[in-house]
């Protein structure tokens, strides 16, 4: 890992103990995410001085982040939601307020007229869709704004599960695809290509967006930036970020929005397990109550090796310990963590960082009980628990 990338990792490290370590997770229901409000304000102020800055537009991604219970606190500061489906537009509407704004790779027939009713901004990912909704679209007449989405072909996501511009993508027309006589009608473009980087990233998509796209970015009212801006990070380049937004918006004349997910709630939460077993094959393993593919999956998808609050890697410190989940999945593991005392039955371990891309994802795979949700905030008494799944919850979700 380069270094620069190792510096900003322990940077992130470091904020996410400190919210760990702030949490009193004694009363907490295990498992059970927590959210604190602290971290939370911290982030949407960085987010607000970006707003004041550049006057540019900031959405929720709701794929990111979709705790409705706190939707009061970020509307603050946020314009508005993006959503990817009917279910996330209306939670949008229904809870959020202000604008909404909804791209999905396809729409079904019964889809768009719902939609139609309920978000400000449609955007398309392909000109045949666009072609086969523009009649029912404008008929809207000006109440709802339409967008297309855009592949600049330009990679900067090193992982191919999550880069959106990898050779083949489905997502968004590339510069060879463009039929200008198709763009009338629309007044937008959206493009995604990052995820969890910092502001040069955006810099270098920017240069290939102008490139392949500044002809027809010249009609456009607004482009959307889209998301995996990771701007609460502590070592993120905020100055460069509202540079950025700022030429870009001044040289087309358009408006620019923005929609992390990542960014809003980083740092900002944990995930509190409870040690269930240990046993010794190869190793010493400890089995939690929570699991790596039902509650955060991610650590295999992406994969990425989640922190614990007073661990270390193998071998730091005395005790080595295999973590794995309650599922019967095999790979079902969230990584080898050391600890300077031995793990005991009954032992709460805190991860860090679980606010975002966890809760949205979950399953209940197995049956296995999904993560209470809760709220830390030190200015009302600590903690309160906002929601306990059920059997019914489960339930309800087959036939």
């Amino acid at each position: 890992m380069h270094t620069k990338k190792k510096a900003a990792k322990k940077l992130a490290a470091n904020d996410a103990f400190e919210v760990a370590r702030s949490i009193d997770v004694s009363s907490a229901p295990s498992p059970c995410y927590i959210c604190d409000m602290e971290a939370l304000e911290r982030n949407l102020a960085i987010l607000d001085r970006v707003r004041e800055r550049t006057d540019c537009r900031i959405l929720l991604a709701l794929k990111g982040f979709a705790m409705h219970s706190l939707f009061p606190t970020l509307r603050e500061t946020l314009h508005g939601v993006s959503a990817s489906s009917v279910n996330e537009a209306r939670l949008g509407a229904e809870e959020f307020g202000g604008e909404v704004h909804v791209y999905a790779p396809a729409y079904k027939d019964e889809e768009l007229p719902e939609l139609l009713t309920i978000a400000d901004h449609i955007t398309f990912n392909s000109f045949s869709q666009w072609k086969r909704f523009q009649p029912l679209a404008e008929k809207a007449g000006d109440s709802v704004s339409f967008g297309l989405r855009i592949n600049p072909e330009h990679s900067e996501v090193s992982t191919k599960l999550y880069d959106p511009c990898a050779p083949g993508s489905r997502l968004g027309v590339p510069r060879g695809k463009i039929e200008p006589a198709s763009l009338n009608g629309l007044d937008g473009l959206h493009f995604h290509n990052l995820c969890g980087l910092n502001a040069d990233a955006l810099e270098r998509t920017l240069e290939a967006v102008e490139k392949g796209f500044g002809l027809w970015i010249e009609d456009m009212q607004w482009v959307n930036f889209g998301g995996g801006h990771h701007i609460s990070r502590a070592d993120y380049d905020v100055d460069l970020l509202c540079d950025l937004i700022h030429d870009f918006q001044e040289g087309y004349n358009v408006q620019v929005y923005i929609e992390p997910g990542e960014a809003i709630a980083l740092n900002a939460g944990i995930l509190v397990a409870t040690v269930l077993d240990i046993i010794e094959n190869e190793g010493s393993q400890a089995i939690l109550d929570t699991s790596a593919t039902a509650h955060m999956p991610d650590v295999l998808e992406m994969p990425y090796r989640p922190e614990i609050v007073g661990a270390g890697q193998p071998g730091e410190h005395p005790h080595t310990y295999r973590l794995g989940g309650l599922t019967c999945l095999a790979g079902d593991i969230i990584g080898d963590y050391s600890f300077p005392e031995p793990l005991e039955i009954g032992q709460k371990l805190l991860f860090t960082d679980m606010a975002h891309y966890t809760m949205v994802k979950n399953t209940t795979f197995n049956g296995i009980q999904l993560p209470s949700i809760a709220i830390h905030d030190r200015r009302d008494g600590g903690l309160r628990v906002v929601r306990e799944f059920t059997y019914e919850d489960y339930k309800d979700r087959l036939s």
